[in-house]
């Protein structure tokens, strides 16, 4: 039997070729680094690929890229001495790092699993010392997900076609998150505004300052301000009113504070503590970066990755941050300990809490194993990293490099005064007046939270004059206001993943993937300037379709109740075979159900008239968004596109010329995005393909640019189409990765190819 030569070199497979390069740097000459470019094996993307009447068997096949890195993988695994599988520290990491092992043949007794929070000389070192085997209960947990999520979207998909339009699909995860926006919209519809006056009234004691202001808390023995719950889809709304529902219910109360006595009914004193908000998991950090830094959770994780993966500094690959898919709280001793010095040495030992600060996980079935996002080392600051970096990679390592200094430090304490007055008599009236100074800043000197901001807090409340029980005040000025009681809020981003992570929705790598999927469905759209999202009519139509016949996948604890599943499954306490089979039996007697039962919901009549023939047009929707089409058709062909929000879309004007007939051309709308067009149409039916400035695409070829596709590494290239410009991969067709760019980038690109031709 032939003897196997090992080259005495260690294998180490990880997932992207960013991080490729900066382990190689660490690790050096004795160990070969590759790059998986993300999963190897999936479900087929034609079928269905699972046997679901034999245990759920799942047929795997090799990714496209993959067929190319095995030729490259198969011999270096062949020949390595030792092979490491150092894929991301997750379910999803741990399910490749089992499918190279399988593609690879690797034998059991030849491979080793490693895995890092942090990209950093120290942690990857460290790593090698708890090497292990692949934990299969984890490998179950995520294959049990991608089946199930598979099953759902396999089968619903179909139904949609045939019982609302082709082209639909529905996910397990995003089916719910779309019903989230399509009840919010149906709440705000019915909601009712209800007016309602508040009454302030500013005071002086005499020879004393300052003047303060105080608002009315009771009249007649009862509170004034009143509370009225809304119970909603996802939690309970809370709308603040008061007895006085019209301007002349406060006559009466003015006269009595005019007429007097006003006098002082209590003083209370005492000191506030603020503890620190927790350091960043997926969700938090999301929420806050869009708050704070507009990003969309998309463009909030790529960003994140970067700064994982490692930054250029000095000639040194350094990796920021630690793994940003996660879900817990916790922090490693040795920085808390490195943080607890740099508190000391730059903000003092009084900003040092006597304990360090301990965070215990809310999230429904948090990975408390892993680690919170926070800085890999503490001494990189936001400022002496910015020259490293972009623009959103310094704002956005600056927000996790704040936060997680804030959570290490001492808790800000207040002086609290609250005063109750009493006007003619504490029966009669009650007035309340609050301060609150500020004694220690805490945390608060360099982090401050959105809640604090959008309550005032973030301010000391105004100061209040020294004033004991007993003290009589005079009245300087009355201040009534009217206000209207407010519907509930869309949800935007940022808002729909708190809700999503509240209810145990999804996890931490699905949130963003899940907003995206559902915004490009067309099921909700983002509202400009306002960037609120909103459920489309095609949204809503789907979301009624499927509550009224899959209630338990419809139904917000029974997808958390899934989560859970999964995650016993991942502890080894359920095997997932079972999972699918308690899902499986109830969801085919829904789906059969359903495939009799459901309706293909009708077109609506409208007032408009059909441009081309004057007959009665019709509402109908399709996964495009909603449409007008003549009653005449299809004898007719008469058609007008409609926005997201209903309103016609209306040609744009152009100074082109059609080549063909001379009328004027004009920028329309259809469902691949714009493009030109003759204004006599339909007599002429001269089109042009445009840019995303609306001006027709030039005939040059694309522009190849510096940045490497992370799928396969060849160079992406600026392209354009009717939907405007993005990077495809330059090894298309055989690669068909593309990344949609901001406006900024384009412009950098062409930039830099028009310098370029011009040095030429």
């Amino acid at each position: 039997m032939a003897m196997t030569t090992r080259n005495g070199k260690k294998l180490v497979i990880v997932e992207s070729p960013t991080k490729q390069k900066t382990i190689s740097k660490i690790l050096g000459n004795e160990y070969i680094v590759r790059s998986s470019f993300g999963h190897v094996r999936d479900l087929p993307s034609k079928d269905i690929g699972v046997d679901i009447d034999h245990n759920f068997t799942p047929t795997y096949v090799p990714v496209e890229k993959a067929k190319r890195l095995l030729k490259e993988l198969e011999p270096l695994a062949k020949n390595a001495n030792e092979i490491y599988l150092a894929t991301d520290p997750d379910r999803e990491g741990e399910a490749i790092a089992w499918h190279l092992v399988e593609l690879l043949k690797i034998p059991q007794d030849r491979y080793q699993r490693i895995y890092f929070h942090e990209i950093t000389p120290a942690a990857i070192k460290e790593s090698f010392s708890h090497a292990r085997k692949i934990d299969l209960n984890l490998v179950d947990a995520q294959q049990a997900r991608r089946i199930l999520d598979r099953i759902v979207g396999y089968k619903l998909s179909p139904l949609l076609w045939k019982k609302i339009t082709s082209g639909l699909s529905a996910g397990r995860v995003q089916s719910v998150a779309v019903r989230l926006l399509a009840e919010r919209a149906k709440e705000i519809a019915a909601f009712q505004e209800k007016e309602y006056w508040t009454l302030n009234a500013q005071f002086e004691k005499p020879d004393t300052a300052p003047r303060f202001w105080a608002r009315v808390l009771k009249w007649n023995g009862k509170n004034v301000e009143q509370t009225t719950t809304y119970h909603l889809f996802a939690e309970d709304y809370k709308v603040k009113s008061t007895v006085f529902d019209k301007p002349e219910t406060l006559a009466p109360v003015s006269a009595l504070l005019r007429k007097g006595p006003n006098t002082v009914l209590k003083v209370e004193k005492k000191e506030v503590k603020q503890k620190p908000k927790p350091p960043f998991i997926t969700s938090s950090m999301q929420q806050d970066a869009y708050n704070k830094l507009g990003f969309s959770s998309q463009k909030t994780m790529m960003t994140a990755q970067h700064l994982y993966e490692g930054i250029e500094i000095s000639g040194q690959t350094v990796g920021l941050i630690t793994y940003m898919r996660t879900d817990s709280f916790n922090v490693s001793k040795l920085l808390q300990e490195q943080t607890k010095k740099f508190i000391a040495a730059k903000y003092g030992p009084d900003f040092v809490p006597a304990k360090a600060n301990i965070y215990k996980s809310k999230v429904m079935g948090a990975q408390e194993a892993h680690e919170s996002i926070h800085p890999t080392d503490v001494n990189r600051t936001p400022q002496a990293m910015k020259p490293y970096l972009t623009a959103d990679q310094y704002k956005l390592y600056e927000l996790i490099w704040l936060r997680f200094v804030a959570s290490q430090m001492a808790e800000a304490v207040f002086n609290t005064v609250t005063i109750d007055i009493a006007g003619e008599s504490a029966e009669k009236c009650v007035l309340r007046a609050t301060g609150r100074t500020v004694k220690f800043n805490g945390y608060l000197s360099i982090y401050r939270d959105d809640e604090d901001s959008a309550s005032g807090k973030d301010d000391s409340a105004a100061l209040l004059p020294a004033l004991t029980e007993g003290d009589t005040l005079t009245l300087v000025e009355l201040s009534s206001k009217g206000h209207k009681t407010t519907p509930p809020p869309c949800y935007n981003e940022a808002s729909l993943i708190k809700t999503l992570e509240k209810h145990g929705i999804g996890r931490p790598s699905t949130y963003a993937p899940t907003v995206k999927t559902i915004l490009d469905r067309k099921y909700i759209t983002r509202q400009p300037k306002t960037n609120k999202l909103v459920a489309t009519d095609l949204g809503i139509t789907v979301t009624d379709s499927l509550k009224d016949y899959f209630k338990e996948i419809m139904d917000l604890s029974y997808t958390a109740g899934v989560e859970e599943q999964l995650d016993k499954v991942a502890e080894g306490k359920e095997g997932w075979v079972g999972l699918l089979n308690g899902f499986y039996g109830p969801f085919k007697q829904e789906l059969d159900q359903a495939d009799k039962g459901m309706q293909r919901p009708g077109a609506k009549e409208t007032d408009e008239k059909c441009p081309l023939c004057g007959k009665m047009m019709l509402l109908k929707h399709s996964r495009f968004g909603q449409y007008l089409v003549c009653s005449g058709a299809p004898e007719c062909k008469g058609k007008i596109n409609l926005t997201s929000s209903g309103e016609k879309v209306q040609p744009e004007a152009t100074n082109e010329v059609c080549d063909k007939c001379g009328s004027p051309m004009v920028i329309r709308t259809g469902r691949r995005g714009k493009f030109m067009a003759c204004s006599a149409y339909p007599k002429c039916k001269n089109t042009y393909s445009v840019d995303a400035e609306g001006h027709k695409v030039a005939s040059a070829g694309p522009i190849i640019t510096e940045t490497l596709c992370d799928k396969c590494g060849k160079p992406m290239v600026l392209r354009s189409s009717k939907r405007g410009y993005f990077l495809g991969c330059s090894g298309y067709p055989k690669c068909k990765n593309i990344v949609n760019i901001s406006d900024e980038e384009i412009a950098k690109i062409k930039a830099a190819h028009e310098q370029k031709t011009a040095a030429k």
